[in-house]
């Protein structure tokens, strides 16, 4: 007898059955749907919503848990980040299951089971901010109070606000006067700056003319001194010359005597 088992074993053992599941988990984790028989559908939907609560706490304890589960690490990365992301917002009811008719051949009744929040076209409340319930319970007690409390509230920001707008503007004020400082220190500096840098440039042209000067000079003094003694060598082979023309002549003059 079967008396409370609530168990649909899907006329498996126990380990296919957990191989079986784990294999349509890793597939509905990749794909975000998938379709097959609404028996199947319907426990994979019991099997993969503990782990997807699981993957909401993004530690190596649930990591390990939940891969000793599925045995795949691809799908346990997906697991805990796209999916996590997605439907990090939701209190449970992660996957909805779809009818989808008998199938042709052996007439199996088949579903489609998919992601709530990963199908945007049919979730209505795709984009839609959570509020918590607001009840009643309390009456003008809690009409007296709220408003106090929010007359407070009010006066508190009100308080902040101006406090943060004087706080602003002093802030305002200071950053002016320590920007303007900065800048004369600055323009003080590039001043002092290049008025030594033209008296170190002054400085060095004087050095390059005195030094040009006194290379000119020696120059000048060296083709002077080379002129002279040019000048006496040619002026001495010149006197050279003449007294060696002189002691010719008287010569020259006794041999024509001396055959006349």
């Amino acid at each position: 007898m079967r008396h409370g088992d609530k168990i649909n074993n899907l006329g498996r053992t126990a380990s296919h059955r957990r191989a079986l599941l784990a294999n349509l988990a890793i597939n509905l984790i990749e794909h975000k749907r998938i379709t097959t028989t609404l028996a199947k559908a319907k426990a994979l939907r019991g099997y993969i919503e503990p782990l997807v609560t699981k993957a909401k706490d993004n530690t190596t304890h649930q990591r390990r848990i939940v891969f000793s589960y599925l045995q795949n690490k691809e799908a346990v990365k997906e697991l805990f980040g796209t999916v996590a992301e997605k439907v990090g917002d939701r209190p449970g009811g992660y996957t909805r299951v779809i009818k989808l008719g008998f199938r042709r051949g052996d007439g199996a009744e088949t579903a489609m089971i998919e992601f709530v929040d990963f199908n945007e076209t049919y979730n209505p409340n795709a984009g839609k901010v959570r509020q918590q319930k607001k009840t009643r319970r309390g009456g003008k007690k809690a009409a007296a109070v709220t408003a106090e409390e929010t007359s407070e509230a009010t006066a508190v920001e009100e308080v902040t606000d101006a406090a943060e707008e004087a706080v602003e503007t002093a802030a305002d004020a200071v950053v002016a006067e320590a920007v303007a400082e900065t800048v004369e220190t600055a323009v003080e500096e590039t001043v002092e700056a290049a008025g030594e840098e033209v008296a170190e440039a002054a400085e060095a042209a004087e050095e390059v003319v005195e030094a040009a000067a006194e290379e000119a000079a020696e120059a000048a003094t060296e083709v002077v001194e080379e002129v002279a003694e040019t000048t006496e060598e040619v002026v001495a082979e010149a006197a050279d010359a003449t007294e060696e023309a002189a002691e010719e002549k008287p010569a020259d003059e006794e041999k024509k005597d001396g055959d006349a």
